[in-house]
C-alpha cells in the first residue's frame, strides 16, 4: 500500500474548504429528514396515530432511501459528487417546504397516505447525501487518512442530529411545530447556494494534481474516468469484502434506526421525559456529543491501532452497542436513560462512519467509492423501514419493555460479521483474487 503522501498547508486548507461545507450540507440533510424523529410523538398525539400508524410513514421513507441509495450511487460516480449534493439539496429543501406549508395550512385529511408520499420523495432526494460527500472526498483523501475521515464522516451526521433532535427539540417547545419542517428547508437552500461555489470534484478540479490514494482503483490507468455500468457492478456485486459489509450494514440499520425513530416517545411514555425539558436535551445532545467521541475514536483506533483494519474497531464497537443498549432498556432512572440515549449513539455511529464513510471509499475505489456507499447505505436502510411498522407494531403489542432487545441480536451479529473480515484492507494480496483491484501496487506505481 503506497504511504500517505505528505500534503502542503495550502492543499490541506483547500481540502478542509470542500469537506466542511459537504459536512454541513449533510448535516442540514438530517435536520431535515429526523425532524419527523423529533415530531413523533407530537404527530401521533395530535392525529390520533397508533405507532404502526406512524411507522408505516417512517417505513416509506426508509425504503424508498434504500432503493433510491442503491440507484443514485451508480448515479453519483458518473456525474460526479457535487452535481449530486446539488440535486439532493434542491430537492430536499422543496420537500420540506410543501411539508411545512401543508401543515401550516391545517392538513388533516388522507395524512398517513399523503405524508409517506412526501416523506418518501423527500428521502429520495436525501440518498444524493452521504453518496456525495463520499464521492467528492475519495480523491482528496489517501486511504491511510480515510481512519481519520471516518471520524469526520461520524462528526458530519453528529452535528446533523444536533440540528435535528436538539435545535428541532427547541423548535417544537418554542414555535409552531409546523416550524420543524420550513426551518431545515432554509438550512438546506443556504447550503445549495455555498456548495455550488465552493464543492470542486477532485483536486485536479482545484487547481492542485490528483494523486495516488492507495485504494482499491489507484492502479489503474484511467482511474479518473467513470465506469460503465456493467463493469461497476461485477465488481461490487462480485467481492465477498464488500457483500459481506452490506449484510453487517443490515445490522447497523436496524440498530441505528430501531434506536433513533422510537427514543422521542420511549423518553416520553416511560420517563416522563418531554421537548424543552434538561433530561430531553441531555438525550439529544448526548446524540451529538456521542456520536462525535464513536467517529473520532473508530477511525483514530483503526488507523493507529489496527494498520487502517476497519473491521477489528466495529467487532469492538457493535458489542458497545449491544451492552449499552441492554443498559438502556433496563434502567428505571430518567437520567440513566437520557445518558444512554446518547452512549448508545457514540457505539452505533462509530460504526455506521466506519463502514458508510470509510471502508465504501477504501473497497469501492475512487472509480466506485459512490456505489460501494449507496450499497451499503441502502441496505441499511432496508432494515431500517423494518423499525417502522414492525417494530411499531410489536410496540403496540408487547409495550415499551421488549424495545431494546429487539435491536440487540442485530448487534451481535455485526460483531459476528466483522470477524470474517478481521485482516481485511484494501489492496490486501490473496491466493485467488476476488477482483483485479486486490492486488498490491507494485513499484512504480506507489
Amino acid at each position: 500500500m503506497s504511504e500517505a503522501p505528505n500534503h502542503p498547508a495550502v492543499y490541506r486548507r483547500r481540502r478542509f474548504m470542500n469537506w466542511f461545507p459537504l459536512g454541513l450540507t449533510y448535516a442540514t440533510f438530517y435536520m431535515g429528514r429526523y425532524n419527523l424523529n423529533v415530531a413523533s410523538k407530537s404527530m401521533m398525539d395530535m392525529f390520533h396515530l397508533s405507532k404502526a400508524e406512524f411507522g408505516i410513514i417512517a417505513t416509506a421513507g426508509f425504503w424508498t432511501y434504500a432503493l433510491s441509495v442503491m440507484f443514485n450511487g451508480p448515479l453519483a460516480d458518473r456525474i460526479g459528487g457535487k452535481k449530486a449534493i446539488l440535486i439532493g439539496a434542491l430537492g430536499a429543501s422543496l420537500l420540506n417546504l410543501v411539508i411545512g406549508l401543508l401543515f401550516l395550512g391545517g392538513w388533516q385529511t388522507k395524512l398517513i397516505v399523503g405524508m409517506s408520499l412526501l416523506y418518501a420523495v423527500n428521502q429520495y432526494f436525501q440518498s444524493f447525501g452521504a453518496l456525495s460527500v463520499v464521492k467528492v472526498n475519495a480523491p482528496w483523501f489517501h486511504v491511510k487518512e480515510r481512519g481519520v475521515f471516518g471520524g469526520i464522516f461520524g462528526i458530519m451526521i453528529s452535528g446533523g442530529y444536533f440540528l435535528a433532535m436538539t435545535v428541532g427539540g427547541w423548535i417544537m417547545s418554542t414555535l409552531p411545530w409546523y416550524m420543524v419542517f420550513l426551518i431545515p428547508s432554509g438550512a438546506i437552500f443556504t447550503m445549495f447556494l455555498v456548495d455550488l461555489f465552493l464543492v470542486k470534484d477532485t483536486p485536479k478540479d482545484a487547481g492542485f494534481e490528483n494523486f495516488n490514494t492507495g485504494d482499491a482503483s489507484s492502479h489503474e490507468a484511467d482511474k479518473d474516468k467513470p465506469l460503465k455500468l456493467g463493469e461497476l457492478a461485477r465488481r461490487v456485486f462480485t467481492n465477498p469484502v464488500i457483500v459481506t459489509l452490506a449484510v453487517s450494514e443490515f445490522c447497523t440499520g436496524f440498530v441505528r434506526q430501531g434506536l433513533l425513530l422510537w427514543f422521542v416517545p420511549f423518553l416520553s411514555e416511560v420517563h416522563k421525559i418531554e421537548h424543552g425539558t434538561t433530561l430531553f436535551s441531555i438525550a439529544t445532545s448526548g446524540i451529538t456529543v456521542g456520536g462525535i467521541i464513536g467517529g473520532i475514536l473508530c477511525g483514530y483506533i483503526s488507523d493507529k491501532l489496527f494498520q487502517s483494519r476497519r473491521a477489528p474497531v466495529a467487532f469492538i464497537f457493535y458489542l458497545g452497542q449491544a451492552v449499552s443498549l441492554f443498559i438502556l432498556g433496563r434502567t428505571a432512572s430518567p437520567l440513566v436513560a437520557s445518558f444512554m440515549i446518547g452512549f448508545s449513539c457514540m457505539w452505533i455511529f462509530g460504526v455506521h462512519g466506519m463502514l458508510t464513510g470509510t471502508a465504501s471509499m477504501d473497497f469501492g475505489g475512487t472509480r466506485a467509492a459512490s456505489t460501494v456507499a449507496g450499497l451499503l447505505d441502502g441496505v441499511q436502510y432496508l432494515a431500517s423501514g423494518l423499525t417502522g411498522f414492525l417494530m411499531g407494531h410489536f410496540l403496540d403489542k408487547w409495550g415499551w419493555g421488549s424495545w431494546t432487545y429487539m435491536i440487540m441480536p442485530f448487534s451481535v451479529m455485526g460483531a459476528l460479521l466483522m470477524t470474517r473480515l478481521w485482516n481485511e484492507t484494501p489492496l490486501k494480496k490473496r491466493s485467488e483474487p476476488l477482483i483485479e483491484e486486490h492486488r498490491p501496487l507494485v513499484e512504480d506505481e506507489a
